[in-house]
């Protein structure tokens, strides 16, 4: 019997010509393959004259369920192969949990590289390439918001974040609060696909430009590092806590964000909230 093997397959973010013959070769070969949503991957494998295989959906509803079959399968001797419905499987697409799990059983997993939104947007923007941070989706609401943007606007790396047309107004403001107004973002919507459009300036053109305009389609954001900033004093650690902790913010939570805010050491700022 032949070795089974668990294939990630990337596939174009919207332009079709951005598939790679490998690709199609990995998708002709599969046994079954397990993609997002059947019809979308069914339209991608009649266009490349494929008959396609089982196609089971793995999503973010379906994959937990759905590991422990496919790993059955590659362990039968087939070939497995994964897509999203555009880019690379498992980045803030199913897929992570699946790998994770065929590395721990010590499984063959390959990967066939293709199309990246993240790599795409970054390289257009015009900012820092040479270190950067993904972040996929912010969180939607709570503390877990609250966090995620202090340490977003804190970061000295250039940032990459997906976001919906519907919520971009509110992320553009939000990370405007915290970032500054000021601080330098791309907007890379459609990427490769006929109505695709880059759009640079500061946070605040951005989010001018939003509110003038209905966003539609997909956005990939791309946000300046932050400049270096000097060291925190403690009374400006004291007044960041204080300011925190009447937001609601439990002790922990707020420690977090103003380590994440001022850059301030973890243990030095916890020892100011616990002996305030």
């Amino acid at each position: 019997m032949s070795a089974g093997r668990l294939v990630l397959v990337g596939t174009p973010i919207g332009n079709l010509g951005d598939l790679t013959s490998r690709a199609a070769e990995a998708l002709g070969a599969a046994d079954v393959i397990a993609c997002e949503d059947t019809r979308r991957t069914g339209r991608l494998l009649a266009h490349l004259g494929i008959p396609a295989p089982p196609l089971v959906v793995l999503n973010e509803h379906t994959e937990a369920e759905r590991t422990a079959d496919l790993l059955a399968r590659v362990r039968s001797g087939q070939t497995v192969t994964v897509v999203s419905d555009a880019g690379m499987p498992a980045v803030s697409d199913p897929g992570e949990r699946l790998v994770a799990a065929a590395v721990a059983a010590a499984l063959t997993v390959e990967v066939v590289p293709g199309p990246s939104s993240v790599l795409t947007a970054l390289v257009v923007s015009g900012l820092a390439t040479s270190r950067f941070v993904f972040e996929g989706f912010l969180p939607r609401k709570g503390s877990a918001r609250t966090t995620r943007l202090a340490e977003v606007a804190a970061e000295m790396r250039t940032v990459v974040l997906f976001e919906a047309p519907h919520r971009l107004e509110r992320t553009l403001a939000d990370l405007a609060d915290v970032c500054g107004a000021d601080r330098p973002v791309v907007l890379a919507r459609e990427l490769t696909k006929l109505h695709e459009e880059i759009r640079r300036g500061t946070l605040a053109e951005m989010l001018a430009g939003v509110r003038a305009t209905e966003p539609r389609g997909e956005f990939v954001v791309v946000l300046a590092g932050a400049p270096p900033r000097p060291e925190a004093t403690d009374e400006e650690i004291r007044d960041a806590l204080d300011g925190a902790l009447r937001r609601g913010l439990t002790t922990r939570d707020a420690v977090a964000e103003v380590v994440a805010a001022l850059g301030a050491p973890h243990r030095r700022v916890y020892e100011l909230a616990v002996t305030r």
